[in-house]
């Protein structure tokens, strides 16, 4: 009886790790999880591109608005003359 009971717990054990096994194998293959790094990946990658974006537009209203305000603010109605941008 108790080799029996020995045998059962055996081969229990043994089919747990086997279906373990089984399910490690086929997580490991899954190419789910890649694929979701891939799109997270890109998204941010849009994302600093959008920041960046919204930085270099929002400098470019800045020094155009300056300008603006220099040409309404000067006396005797002449505008200066800005200064060239060197990217």
């Amino acid at each position: 009886m108790l080799v029996r009971s020995y045998t059962r717990a055996n081969i229990a054990w043994g089919d747990f790790r086997v279906r373990l096994h089984d399910r490690l194998v086929e997580w490991a293959g899954s190419e789910r999880g890649g694929v979701a790094a891939e799109y997270a990946l890109l998204v941010s990658l849009i994302a600093i591109v959008i920041v960046v974006g919204a930085f270099a537009l929002g400098n470019a209203i800045n020094n155009r608005l300056n300008t603006t305000a220099a040409c309404v603010g000067a006396p005797g109605g002449v505008c200066p003359v800005p200064a060239p941008v060197v990217p």
